[in-house]
């Protein structure tokens, strides 16, 4: 478990300087005295050879994950996997990527010249998780992808790291559901995602989540620095399957209202 908790440890870094400065008064709001556990994070790519979702997977599986579920999000145009490490509790990794070849012509155009600017040798170093960008963009570029698709105007100013990160309310014992969280964020100011309602998910799908709306950072581009959408913080509740064990996948329908975080 070092190793994963190493690079755990970077991304949380990194989401908590750049992405999500909000996420360290979280922790104090949610902390009862022993470390939140995390249930997940998630991470955010292009359905490209060079950076696609298996590039971003690949040292995640050098430390002992495996791929597990499936998912589809065709609205959004994203397919997405996640991945369980054999050690309960290690969190779970979810991945998406945008399916690039189904945008527009203009969409392509852009991000495959943000993507051949990548060296392909700083994909050898699990850093690059944590990297942030590796192109260079201005905001006309920016604007121009957002329009078409926020997944990928997000994607395009941050580059790679945890887009969020996310507590297990089922650890928490002053604090019994997802609706419980959510009233003590909001009673310290934080905004909570109610597209599709405020908890998504119900225990009939043994999963609910929350989230909160993404900070708003500062991002430099080549041109000017803007203030956009960064991470957020998720919250999610498992329930057992009928052996007894925590469920321990994703619902589609819950994931794709759960993107909409970083929505402006």
């Amino acid at each position: 478990m070092e190793r994963v908790q190493a690079l755990f440890d970077e991304l949380w870094k990194d989401y908590i300087d750049r992405l999500c400065p909000s996420a360290a008064k979280v922790h104090a709001l949610l902390e009862e005295g022993s470390p939140l556990l995390n249930d997940h994070i998630a991470l955010r790519t292009f359905a490209l050879p060079k950076v696609g979702l298996d590039r971003l997977a690949a040292p995640f599986i050098a430390i002992g994950y495996t791929p597990k579920g499936e998912y589809h999000f065709k609205a959004k145009k994203l397919y997405a996997r996640h991945y369980e490490h054999p050690n309960p509790d290690a969190p779970k990794v979810f991945i998406s990527e945008l399916l690039v070849g189904q945008c527009s012509t203009e969409l392509q155009q852009a991000v495959r010249a943000l993507v051949d600017q990548v060296d392909d040798t700083a994909l050898n170093d699990p850093a690059f998780l944590y990297g942030g960008r590796l192109w260079g963009i201005d905001t006309e570029t920016y604007h121009q992808l957002a329009a078409e698709s926020e997944y990928a105007g997000w994607l395009s100013a941050h580059g790679f790291g945890a887009n969020h990160f996310t507590v297990s309310v089922n650890q928490l014992s002053t604090l019994h559901d997802v609706l419980d969280v959510n009233q003590l964020l909001r009673e310290s100011g934080f905004a909570i995602n109610e597209s599709g309602g405020e908890v998504k998910g119900d225990p009939q799908v043994r999963l609910e989540q929350s989230a909160t709306m993404a900070d708003k950072v500062t991002v430099r581009f080549s041109d000017e620095e803007l203030m956009i959408p960064g991470g957020f913080y998720e919250f999610a509740k498992r329930y057992p399957l009928p052996n007894g064990s925590l469920y321990q996948g994703f619902v589609e329908a819950s994931a794709d209202k759960i993107f909409e975080s970083t929505d402006k």
